[in-house]
């Protein structure tokens, strides 16, 4: 700086010679704090970046559009006509400094949660951290959408050339929905036909489900084989007073004869024809005699014992025909997609097949045409498998084909600018738009490394030999000069098995059931279990208690629905006098619990948990607006959240409280316990399980079948080698994460996502961290 210049910039001099030396006195003066202030004031202070998100409790699942919604703020802004995400808030956008996103392929929520003390920063990171719904492919074009054009070179008259998603290759064609969801090998019919839990997801009439008791079923109850016959079935409906009814129904068979070709005549009176879609008219259904009852029986009659129905989206004409048919073949969940979206029956018969339907020449559907086309798609799927379908690469010749639409009707300058109204309105009937082309139009260039880079003409392609430290490295130096960065960090094929993810997902199921599990004793042979049952209920919810008597006395063990209420069964029980004993409390000694107190407290620290207090011993008839009035005298409380049974909806006796200043919740603690609330005794403790990991362990919890209280002592298991080096590597990356994280500019969006799994194996939900650099604080909230 030169000499005599403000700190600030101000060309006057610092003291008050001419040579800009300071009088006499003045730097005395200046230590003192009563001088050297510059004339024009303090330098002004840069506005910071903050990000706000309402993940308490039931909330803390984002969908893949709701990520893409809050990417594509931050990184386009309001200029750009971006909207706020709905979920949460950036206030100053314009201010950031960048985005940076870190995928780590191949890892989910389990991940996470298994090796919870290895990712020791990113747990003390990140303030705000939600669910991910399992990602099955492509995950890259769902966080910034589809269609991309990612190359920064135009041509010479200034034109944007025609937009380009990645191009599968035999090197990345394990990353197709469809190769993640079956496999590549040739399979029989029956592993395409759906499951029990697929047939419930997808709102399939099923024996017992609410609204289907006077279902006819179809009693095809015979095994299914390879070899068992397929029928095609479609139905059109017309809308009536009653919902949606069958006004038309056809049947084909394996070889394309149509077996059942028929209208029928709705109980209803109709609203809506729907003469586009259906093909009806009131004048054509006038003569029609036959009923819905007789087209049952007629397809009940008709279809063989192990008969296997296809058909489109096939729940809804089920639905519609009132019938239940135990095992179908649905040809939009067929031909996978990502995030549940699906193709439509016409696309898959061209792309596919190689067949024009649904003309718009054609006055509505022909259902008997499109029972064919479906039975089709299902024997090409069949006879092909799996990885000659996915070389079809769908999801791109859906992408030309719209794109072949819209150039045939607009000229070459009015493409261009639909092209880029289209990337920032986002309208409904297309895929999402690439928002990455908009940041590439005002000259900067998105950084994208790992499993798939940007190569010199700007595609995306695969790159799989590149080790995570050589990405580490080239980001740290690219990262600073882009707005916008993607950096993808990978596991090595063995230690992403899916045996290896079986057993860790075992491991972690066992740990829970540990963690939630306790042993209070001994008591007396004649001791009252209701007494007990009353007294550990204070604590939380408790999923089952049972007693066990090969001990010399008799104890009890108690499994809880939350960590919190096991927790503080050990802490305020051990010692105390319950139905007349003294008793003893712990958890089950096992090798899996040895670090069980570390976890316990560093779950107590975990960032999320700042501010939120558990409080047992509610009252199942308080409602959430009883506590909100009996809980509004608490000072800085911010949310309540009442845990809720996922199954049956109903509350249980603890809820979570959130505060604004963790001070203020310490203080609730010291209120709260031993506060009778409607002759309710409550107890509470710090949180241990943030909203979205409550669920998790619910539903961690509720789909394994082990049960404690037959002994108190289990067997060490061994940890497999590549388990062991699992954790090594994933500490590393924690480290690597960190790293890169320190180099980010102040007020830098980060965002780690863990995508999650969804294949035949089974899916595990993913995770999401996120915050905004600031040096001041471990993230900005």
């Amino acid at each position: 700086m030169a000499k005599g210049v403000c700190v600030n910039g101000c060309k006057r001099p610092r003291g008050g010679g001419e040579d800009g030396e300071e009088p006499r006195g003045a730097r005395k003066k200046r230590r003192l704090g009563d001088g050297g202030v510059c004339p024009h004031g303090p330098k002004p202070k840069e506005k910071s970046s903050r990000l706000s998100a309402a993940l308490f409790g039931e909330d803390c699942e984002i969908s893949h559009d709701q990520m893409y919604e809050l990417l594509k703020y931050a990184a386009l802004g309001k200029c750009h006509n971006a909207t706020q995400p709905s979920w949460c808030h950036i206030y100053h956008q314009s201010h950031l400094a960048g985005v940076v996103v870190i995928v780590l392929h191949e890892m989910s929520q389990l991940h996470f949660y298994k090796f919870y003390l290895q990712f020791k920063h990113l747990r003390k990171v990140f303030r705000h951290r939600f669910t991910l719904p399992p990602s099955s492919a492509n995950f890259l074009a769902n966080l910034y959408g589809e269609g991309a054009n990612l190359n920064p070179q135009s041509t010479a008259q200034g034109s944007t050339s025609t937009s380009s998603q990645c191009i599968p290759n035999s090197s990345n064609l394990q990353w197709d929905p469809i190769i993640q969801k079956y496999g590549e090998e040739k399979q029989g019919l029956t592993s395409y036909t759906l499951t029990l839990e697929e047939l419930k997801k997808n709102d399939y009439p099923m024996k017992g489900s609410p609204g289907c008791e006077d279902y006819m079923h179809t009693e095809c109850d015979q095994q299914r084989t390879d070899s068992s016959p397929l029928f095609g079935l479609d139905c059109e409906m017309c809308l009536t007073a009653k919902g949606n009814e069958v006004t038309h129904v056809s049947l084909v068979d394996a070889q394309g004869q149509c077996l059942l070709n028929e209208l029928v005549k709705p109980e209803s009176r109709i609203v809506n024809y729907r003469t586009r879609f259906s093909g009806i008219t009131r004048k054509i259904l006038l003569p029609v005699k036959t009923k819905l009852a007789d087209i049952q029986t007629r397809l009940k009659k008709m279809l063989p014992r192990d008969a296997v129905l296809v058909g489109h989206s096939l729940n809804a004409d089920l639905q519609a025909l009132q019938m239940i048919h135990p095992s179908v073949i649905d040809t939009s969940l067929l031909f996978a997609r990502n995030e549940g979206r699906r193709f439509k029956l016409k696309f898959l018969a061209k792309a596919v097949l190689g067949k024009e339907i649904q003309c718009e020449q054609k006055l509505g559907h022909d259902p008997a045409e499109d029972a064919r086309a479906a039975l089709e798609l299902a024997q090409f799927f069949i006879e092909q498998g799996p990885a000659k379908v996915a070389e079809l690469n769908l999801e791109m010749l859906l992408t030309t084909e719209r794109l072949t639409e819209i150039s045939q009707n607009k000229s070459a300058l009015q493409l261009q600018q639909n092209t880029i109204q289209r990337q920032l309105n986002d309208p409904p009937h297309l895929s999402k738009p690439c928002f990455l082309d908009c940041l590439q139009m005002t000259g900067q260039k998105p950084l994208l490394l790992g499993r798939q880079e940007l190569d010199s003409s700007g595609l995306c392609q695969s790159n799989l030999s590149t080790s995570n430290k050589q990405i580490l490295q080239r980001a740290l130096k690219d990262v600073p000069l882009s707005t916008f960065s993607i950096i993808q960090f990978s596991l090595d094929p063995e230690y992403v098995a899916p045996h290896l993810l079986a057993g860790i997902c075992e491991k972690v199921k066992v740990k829970l059931t540990d963690m939630l599990t306790i042993y209070a004793g001994p008591f007396d042979e004649s001791f009252c279990l209701k007494s007990v049952k009353k007294e550990f209920g204070r604590c939380g919810p408790i999923r089952s208690l049972t007693v066990v008597t090969e001990t010399y006395q008799p104890y009890v063990c108690i499994q809880y629905e939350v960590l919190e209420a096991a927790q503080l069964a050990v802490e305020n029980l051990n010692g105390a006098e319950v139905a007349g004993c003294c008793i003893k409390v712990q958890r089950p000694v096992t090798g899996t619990m040895l670090d069980c107190d570390v976890l316990i407290k560093e779950l107590e620290l975990d960032i999320e948990n700042e501010g939120v207090i558990y409080v047992a011993g509610l009252k199942k008839s308080l409602t959430e607006t009883d506590l909100q009035e009996e809980f509004s005298q608490l000072k800085d409380l911010e949310a309540l959240f009442l845990p809720r049974d996922l199954q049956s909806g109903k509350h249980r006796n603890c809820c979570f409280l959130k505060f604004q200043k963790s001070e203020s919740a310490v203080d609730a603690l010291g209120v709260i316990n031993g506060w009778a609330m409607r002759g309710s005794r409550l107890r509470s403790r710090k949180a241990l399980a943030p909203g979205h990991l409550w669920r998790w362990i619910w539903q961690m919890d509720h789909h394994n079948g082990k049960q404690r209280g037959d002994s108190l002592c289990e067997k060490k298991e061994q940890q497999s080698d590549p388990e062991q080096e699992l954790r090594k590597k994933l500490k590393k990356l924690d480290q690597h994460i960190w790293k890169l994280y320190r180099s980010l500019q102040n007020n830098t969006l980060c965002v780690v996502l863990f995508p999650g799994v969804n294949s035949i194996h089974g899916s595990q939900s993913g995770l999401g961290l996120m915050g905004i650099k600031d040096d001041g604080e471990r993230s900005a909230c």
